[in-house]
């Protein structure tokens, strides 16, 4: 009986493998045919991949970067989505999927997203802070980088520290009634620097 119950292991064991034997080739044929710029062929190959493995983040990844980078964003996020039902611990597809959702204007989900991953990486958040500059929510971006400054206060992130609080000095400036990043045609020097800053993020 234990024999019997040992093979089915073994057999159940050297399927599991064999199937990521195969996914994995799968993704290297599909990464060729990338490079090769037949994507149609590329996709068709990273889902076969899937359907034999759907725990392979790497494929799940580079089917949904294939996707953004083919302009088609709805079916990145629905990659994306796919992957976090079966790996909802995955930060990287949670990020991606984060920025996929923006694109579409999702914006609020997309927060919600990064909110999750600040959890573990909390200067993911910057990344709330500009879109919402991004889409002239200033009063919200100011907020945002607000709370960044103070996590880094509290984790001691010295880089970060900088950087959130170069981002509050110059978004305290959008309050005024002239807008540098609104209006970028000013001629005002100044204004011009500050609006750069904040569409680069403190850069």
């Amino acid at each position: 009986m234990w024999s019997r119950v040992a093979l089915l292991f073994g057999l159940f064991f050297f399927s599991r493998e064999a199937l990521a034997s195969s996914a994995t080739e799968l993704i290297a044929s599909a990464r060729r045919a990338e490079a090769s710029h037949d994507d149609d062929l590329a996709a068709r190959r990273y889902a076969e991949a899937l359907s034999l493995d759907s725990s392979d983040s790497d494929g799940w990844l580079a089917l949904g970067a294939l996707r953004v980078r083919q302009g088609d964003a709805r079916e990145a996020e629905r990659v994306y989505a796919a992957c976090l039902t079966r790996l909802p611990g995955f930060l990287p597809a949670r990020l991606a999927h984060a920025e996929t959702l923006n694109s579409l204007g999702r914006t609020p989900e997309a927060v919600a997203e990064i909110e999750a991953v600040s959890v573990a990486q909390p200067r993911e958040r910057r990344r709330i802070a500009k879109w919402y500059a991004s889409d002239g929510l200033y009063p919200a971006a100011l907020a945002t980088w607000r709370v960044v400054l103070a996590r880094a206060v509290d984790d001691g992130d010295a880089e970060m520290i900088r950087e959130a609080r170069a981002m509050v000095r110059a978004l305290v400036l959008f309050a005024k009634p002239i807008d540098p990043a609104a209006f970028p045609s000013t001629t005002n020097r100044t204004r011009q620097m500050i609006g750069r800053i904040a569409r680069n993020g403190g850069g």
